[in-house]
């Protein structure tokens, strides 16, 4: 019995292993690219060919384009543009989500079954299908080309409510808010220091969820940012293509320096991404 249970477990470190193996082969290319010259890219696949050590030539690697991205093209801009948008809205759309969840999951009043069916409805509504409206609404408000009008639109999302909403209902008792009401505490009060606190796993895996769907967003800055000043990491790397030609090793280049905060902020917060979403998938 022993044996056959050993037997099963080598196969399946075998196959995580291989599995493991092939899902960071491209990282392993990327990272390669990076540190080649575009005619050495265009030659071998991984690291340029030559005459040292494992038949590769050390001398060739260069740091070229990590020095052209951030001096020449002035990558770093664009890089703090992210950071910027994704961390603010990350923090908003954690804020107003779980206010929203909260008012769903805890609250008594009128038409909040509707309110609840409602969110859900809006689950199933692509998201593309909203962008027309979208732009002529900004348009008319006068948001367009701004900040405040890429981040508004998605401060509420039905997603994020509804997540909160079945993290509060399986996580936050009812008792316990009763009885802060009972010793006088608001609202207010309760929400933040009482209610938050204990959904925080939810928290951290939902500021992960915002923060990098903002990162990688690309439609959206396009259509409502018209200033170059003001382009995100996404639209920038997107503008390194050349009209006749592309320079892949300089792109390779790029997206390392685009993955790199966002895998940052994935190993900061991985346990939190967990034990928040199986907190949430439970049926409340």
């Amino acid at each position: 019995m022993e044996n056959r249970k050993a037997a099963a477990n080598a196969i399946v470190y075998t196959l995580l292993v291989v599995f493991a193996i092939i899902t960071l082969i491209p990282f392993a290319h990327m990272l390669a690219g990076a540190l080649k010259t575009k005619f050495d890219y265009a030659a071998t696949l991984f690291l340029p060919a030559g005459d040292g050590f494992l038949g590769i030539g050390w001398d060739r690697i260069t740091l070229d384009n990590f020095r052209r991205l951030f001096g020449e093209l002035a990558i770093g801009r664009a890089m703090l543009n992210s950071l910027f948008l994704a961390s603010m809205h990350a923090i908003l759309t954690v804020l107003f989500c779980s206010m929203g969840g909260y008012a769903l999951a805890k609250l008594r009043f009128k038409g909040r079954e509707f309110v609840t069916t409602l969110v859900l409805t809006a689950l199933i509504i692509p998201g593309p299908l909203l962008l027309a409206p979208g732009f002529k609404l900004l348009y008319q408000l006068g948001l367009l080309n701004t900040y405040t009008g890429l981040i508004l639109p998605g401060l509420t999302p039905a997603f994020g409510v509804f997540l909160f909403r079945q993290a509060m209902l399986n996580g936050v008792p009812g008792e316990l808010i009763e009885a802060a009401r009972i010793d006088g505490a608001g609202e207010a009060r309760i929400f933040f220091e009482l209610v938050l606190p204990l959904v925080r796993p939810m928290m951290g895996a939902f500021l992960m969820i915002s923060f990098m769907g903002t990162w990688n967003n690309f439609i959206s800055p396009q259509i409502i940012l018209q200033s170059p000043d003001l382009h995100p990491l996404s639209v920038a790397l997107n503008n390194l293509k050349g009209l006749y030609g592309t320079d892949y090793a300089l792109i390779m280049a790029g997206t390392i320096v685009s993955i790199s905060p966002v895998m940052c902020i994935f190993l900061l917060l991985q346990r939190e991404f967990i034990a928040g979403l199986t907190g949430g998938a439970v049926k409340g």
